[in-house]
C-alpha cells in the first residue's frame, strides 16, 4: 500500500500512508486507538476504498471495491468478531457463497459434501490445522471459532492474511496454538498482517513491526532490532512505563460483598454459572480470569440485578440484595458502580452528549419536574478534566469519541459516584497502552481509597499483575482462587481451560 489517504468527514484517517508485507513474513501493525490501523487494513479487505494512493498485490495495482474484490485478489481477514452463522457447522460456513461445482442444473447435495470436506482436509493437512467439520459454531471454543475463520479465508484462495486482535480472547495454550498455526502459514508462503496491542506477542510472532500515529505509519523496524520499550515510545511519541502497578491492598476485614452458590440457567437449561462463591473485600482488586463465555457477564449482570438467579444468596455489608433491582439496590443507599463490556450500547448512550450521558446516572442529585441541564454540564465538565478526555466540548456525541476516550467518559462517571465496590467487564479491552495504563492507574487509586474492585479481564500478564487475588471460571465454575505472584500463567490457563484444581 503506497501514499493511501483516507477521510471521513472532516477526520482524516489515514494520511498518506505506506506498508508492504512479503510472502512468508508476519508483520505486525502496531498503534494507538484512532492511529488509522484499522481503516488502512480495511482498505487492504476491500471494505473501504481510498481517496488516494494505490495497492500492489504481486507487483500489480489493484482496485478493491469490495471484501470479493479482496478475496479474488487474495486477501481475507479474520475480523475480532467473527462473521460465523452458529446455527451452521464448519464446512458449511468454510464453503459458504461457493457456487456448486457441478455442470448441470441440479448439483447432488451429497457429492458437493464430499468435494468440500475432501478441500478442507486438504487445506489443513497443508496448513497443520484442525477443526471438525461437522460441529456446529454455537458449540465451538473462540479457539475453534478462529481457526475455522482462517480456513474460511484460506479455502476461498487467501495468499495474504489480516488478522484483527486474533488473541483478545484466548488462554495462553490457545495462543500457543494459533501463532503455531501462523508459523505453518508463514512457511507455506502466506503473507500475515497482525494487529494487536500486545507488545510481547509481537516480539515472539512477528519479522518485522510498523508503527502508526496519527494516520501515518511513523517508522518499520525488524523486530530481532528493536525492544516493547522502544516501540511504545514509537507509538505515543513519548518514552512510556510499561509496568503495572499493584497497589498493596488494605488490612482484610470482613468482606463487603459475599456471593455463595450462585447458579443460573441458560434458556435450554443449561448451568451458565454453577454454585459460584466468592468474596470481595474493601481495598483489594479481585481478578476474574476464564476464556469468552464463562459466566462472566452473567456473574456481572446478577451482582448488579440487570438479571435474576435461579439460586444463591449475595450480600453487601450484611444486606441481602439477591433477586433486587438496579433501583432497588440503589434504594437501599448502596453504592455500586458498573462498567460493562459493552461500552457504547450498555454502558453509554452513544447518540447522546457527554453531559447527557453523565446525567442518566446523576439526574436524582437535583430532584425536580425538569432535568437540570446545567448541573449535568457542570458535573461532565469536571470528569473531562479530571479524566483528560479529549472532545470538543461535553456536548459533543459520545460514539464519535475515540475508544480510550469513550471508556473515560463511562469511567469517570462511574468512580465520580463514589462507590464502594467497582465492577469492570473488560474496561481495557480494545484500547492502546496509553489509555491502558491510564486505566490501571484508575483502579489503583479507587483501591487505596478502599473501594473493593472485581475486574474481569481477558489479557493474564495484567490480570496476574494488577490483581491481589485471582478466580479462574471455566463453564461458569470457579476452577480455582489464586494468588496471582504464587502460580505460573500456565497453570491459570490449564484452569481456564478446565483441566485441573490447584
Amino acid at each position: 500500500m503506497q501514499h493511501v489517504s483516507k477521510r471521513f468527514g472532516t477526520v482524516l484517517a489515514n494520511d498518506d500512508a505506506s506498508i508492504s508485507v512479503d510472502r512468508g513474513e508476519i508483520l505486525a501493525l502496531l498503534g494507538e486507538n484512532g492511529s488509522g490501523k484499522s481503516t488502512l487494513v480495511n482498505m487492504l479487505a476491500g471494505i473501504y476504498v481510498p481517496d488516494s494512493g494505490s495497492i500492489y498485490i504481486d507487483g500489480r495495482q489493484r482496485r478493491l471495491w469490495s471484501p470479493e474484490d479482496a478475496i479474488a485478489a487474495g486477501v481475507g481477514m479474520v475480523h475480532q468478531h467473527f462473521k460465523l452463522i452458529p446455527v451452521m457447522n464448519a464446512w458449511e460456513n468454510i464453503s459458504l457463497g461457493e457456487k456448486p461445482q457441478a455442470k448441470h442444473f441440479f448439483s447432488n447435495p451429497f457429492i458437493e459434501k464430499k468435494r468440500i470436506n475432501k478441500k478442507i482436509t486438504a487445506l489443513e493437512e497443508r496448513f497443520s490445522l484442525s477443526v471438525n467439520h461437522n460441529k456446529k459454531i454455537y458449540d465451538m471454543s473462540v479457539s475453534e471459532k478462529q481457526t475455522v475463520e482462517i480456513l474460511k479465508m484460506l479455502y476461498r484462495g487467501a495468499a495474504a492474511l489480516i488478522l484483527d486482535e486474533p488473541t483478545a480472547v484466548l488462554a495462553p495454550q490457545e495462543i500457543k496454538q494459533l501463532f503455531s498455526m501462523l508459523k505453518n502459514m508463514k512457511q507455506e508462503g502466506c503473507a500475515i498482517i497482525i494487529i494487536t496491542h500486545k507488545l510481547n506477542e509481537v516480539m515472539e510472532i512477528s519479522d518485522r513491526v510498523t508503527v502508526m500515529r496519527k494516520g501515518r505509519n511513523i517508522a518499520t523496524v525488524n523486530t530481532a532490532e528493536t525492544n516493547p520499550r522502544e516501540l511504545s515510545g514509537m507509538m505515543v511519541g513519548q518514552s512510556l512505563s510499561l509496568e503495572i502497578k499493584r497497589e498493596p491492598p488494605l488490612p482484610k476485614t470482613e468482606p463487603i460483598m459475599k456471593i455463595k452458590g450462585l447458579t443460573h440457567l441458560g434458556e435450554e437449561g443449561k448451568p451458565l454459572l454453577e454454585n459460584l462463591s466468592l468474596d470481595l473485600h474493601s481495598g483489594e482488586i479481585l481478578g476474574v480470569a476464564g476464556i469468552a463465555g464463562s459466566g462472566q457477564k452473567e456473574l456481572c449482570e446478577i451482582i448488579t440485578g440487570l438479571r435474576k438467579a435461579n439460586s444463591g444468596e449475595i450480600t453487601f455489608n450484611g444486606k441481602n440484595i439477591t433477586g433486587f433491582s438496579p433501583g432497588q439496590i440503589k434504594s437501599l443507599g448502596i453504592s455500586m458502580s458498573f462498567v460493562p463490556e459493552d461500552r457504547l450500547n450498555m454502558g453509554l448512550a452513544g447518540g447522546m452528549s457527554i453531559a447527557s450521558n453523565v446525567l442518566l446516572r446523576s439526574y436524582k442529585q437535583k430532584p425536580g419536574i425538569f432535568v437540570d441541564h446545567a448541573f449535568g454540564n457542570s458535573l461532565a465538565e469536571k470528569i473531562v478534566e479530571r479524566y483528560g478526555i479529549s472532545t470538543p466540548s461535553t456536548k459533543h456525541i459520545v460514539r464519535k469519541l475515540s475508544g480510550g476516550n469513550i471508556q473515560k467518559v463511562l469511567l469517570g462517571r462511574e468512580i465520580d459516584l463514589d462507590p464502594k465496590v467497582l465492577i469492570t467487564a473488560y474496561p481495557v479491552r480494545g484500547l492502546d497502552i496509553g489509555s491502558s495504563h491510564f486505566i490501571y492507574d484508575l483502579l489503583n487509586e479507587q483501591k487505596k481509597k478502599g473501594v473493593g474492585v472485581l475486574f474481569i479481564g481477558e489479557d493474564l500478564d495484567v490480570l496476574m499483575e494488577l490483581c491481589d487475588r485471582l478466580i479462574v471460571l471455566n463453564e461458569g465454575k470457579i476452577m480455582g482462587t489464586v494468588d496471582p505472584e504464587k502460580v505460573s500463567k500456565e497453570d491459570i490457563g490449564l484452569l481456564m481451560l478446565g483441566e485441573t484444581t490447584l
